[in-house]
C-alpha cells in the first residue's frame, strides 16, 4: 500500500519537466520551485532561479538567453495557457503569448515561435509584440509533441496516428500516416531529413523521409507493448536512440548508414550485418514478422524511478502543466559514440551511456556514470 503524500507536499524540490537544447550541449529543467539549467557533459548547474512557485516547461533557444518558460506544479509561477519569453541575461519577461487553453509545449528559434496546444499548433513570428502567423488543427495532443528544424515542423495530425509536416518557407503542408493509432513520440533528425515515430502501443518506431514522406525503416522495440518516453538522432543522423517503460535504452541503425556502410581497417566499406536479432531464421519463408523485423544493435537498462503510479499520467485538460505527467527516460545525445538519460521526479537521475565495439561488427552499450543531479544544489 502506498501511503507516501503527493509529490509536491515535499520540501525538495521537484523536477516537472526535462528538455535539452539544439545541440544537446546543455539541458533545462523545470521544477516546482523554479527552473535550473546543468551542462550536459558534466551534470553542473549553470543557471538557477528560483520564483517559489512552479515551472512545467521550459525550452531553451539554442544558446541564446531566451527561454520559452510555462507555468506548472500546484502552484505554477504563470498561468497555464501563457508561453513566457523570458530574457535570463535580464532576469525578466521579455514578452508572452496568451492561448484560451493551456499551452502544452513550445518550440523556439530566432525565425518563429511554435506553440502547441491541447488541438492545435500556433506559429508566431519572433517579434516584439509576437506576430500571428497561421494555426494548424491537431488530434488529441496532451504531451504537446512538437519539433522544428531551420526548414520544417512536424506534429500530429488531425487523425490519430497521422504526422503533419510544414515547410516553413512556403507553409506547405504534407500528411504522413504514421500509425494507426496515437502518436506518442516523434523526433526529426538534426539536419531534419528524417522523422522517427513510435505509437501508443509501443512496439515499432517508423522511419519517414520528410522530403518524400517514403517510410525508410520499420524498427521493432519488442514484441509487448510499451510507453515509449522517448526519441533522439545521434549528431550525424546515422543511429535512433529510444527510452520506454521497459527501463531500457535502445540504440539502432538508421538506414542511411546502412547504405552508405561502414569501413573496416583497410578503408574498404564492410558490408552491413543483416541477419538481425533471430540470424538465420529471419531468412526462412514464412517466418512470422517479428522475426524478419529490424532490432536494437545494442540495449542497456536505465532508472526509471519509484514516482506514485499517477505520477506519469497524462494531464486532463484543466490539469496544469507538470503535475500529473513526469517525464523519464530523456535522451540527449553528447557526440556520435555517448549519450544521456536523463529523469524527472524527487529522485531526478542523469546517466550517461557509451557506445563500444566488443568484436569487429559487434557493438554494446555501457553506463559511464550517473548522479542524482539535484543533490548538491
Amino acid at each position: 500500500m502506498n501511503t507516501r503524500p503527493p509529490l509536491e507536499t515535499t520540501s525538495l524540490p521537484v523536477v516537472l519537466s526535462i528538455t535539452f537544447n539544439d545541440d544537446c550541449s546543455c539541458f533545462a529543467v523545470g521544477l516546482n520551485t523554479g527552473f535550473r539549467i546543468f551542462s550536459s557533459e558534466t551534470c553542473t548547474q549553470t543557471t538557477a532561479r528560483e520564483f517559489n512557485a512552479g515551472i512545467g516547461l521550459v525550452q531553451m533557444m539554442g544558446k541564446a538567453n531566451y527561454l520559452g518558460i510555462v507555468g506548472g506544479g500546484r502552484k505554477p509561477k504563470f498561468a497555464a495557457n501563457k508561453l513566457i519569453l523570458w530574457d535570463e541575461s535580464k532576469s525578466k519577461s521579455a514578452l508572452d503569448i496568451s492561448a484560451l487553453t493551456p499551452v502544452r509545449g513550445a518550440q523556439l528559434s530566432k525565425e518563429g515561435i511554435v506553440v502547441v496546444l491541447q488541438n492545435s499548433v500556433r506559429v508566431y513570428k519572433f517579434a516584439k509584440p509576437p506576430s500571428f502567423i497561421t494555426a494548424y488543427e491537431t488530434a488529441n495532443n496532451p504531451l504537446g509533441l512538437c519539433r522544428m528544424s531551420p526548414r520544417i515542423i512536424a506534429f500530429p495530425g488531425r487523425s490519430a496516428g497521422h504526422v503533419q509536416i510544414v515547410e516553413i518557407s512556403t507553409s506547405n503542408v504534407s500528411i504522413i500516416p504514421a500509425h494507426s493509432s496515437a502518436i506518442r513520440a516523434l523526433q526529426l533528425s538534426p539536419d531534419g531529413e528524417f522523422l522517427a515515430t513510435a505509437s501508443e502501443t509501443g512496439t515499432l518506431i517508423r522511419v519517414f523521409s520528410t522530403r518524400t514522406c517514403a517510410k525508410l525503416a520499420e524498427l521493432r522495440r519488442g514484441i509487448d507493448p510499451a510507453t515509449i518516453f522517448s526519441l533522439a538522432f545521434n549528431p550525424s543522423g546515422t543511429m535512433l536512440a529510444c527510452t520506454s517503460d521497459k527501463s531500457t535504452l535502445h540504440v539502432f541503425d538508421m538506414p542511411k548508414a546502412k547504405r552508405l556502410g561502414r569501413q573496416n581497417e583497410d578503408g574498404a566499406p564492410e558490408a552491413p550485418n543483416d541477419q538481425g536479432k533471430w540470424g538465420i531464421l529471419s531468412k526462412i519463408p514464412g517466418m512470422p514478422r517479428f522475426v524478419k523485423d529490424t532490432y536494437s544493435f545494442a540495449q542497456e537498462s536505465f532508472e526509471t524511478g519509484d514516482e506514485p503510479s499517477g505520477g506519469n499520467q497524462l494531464p486532463s485538460e484543466s490539469t496544469t502543466l507538470g503535475t500529473m505527467r513526469l517525464p523519464k527516460g530523456v535522451i540527449g545525445w553528447l557526440d556520435d559514440a555517448s549519450l544521456l538519460v536523463v529523469g524527472a521526479g524527487t529522485n531526478a537521475r542523469w546517466e550517461k551511456f557509451i557506445l563500444k565495439e566488443d568484436t569487429p561488427g559487434k557493438r554494446s552499450l555501457a553506463k559511464a556514470g550517473w548522479k542524482r543531479y539535484l543533490a548538491d544544489y
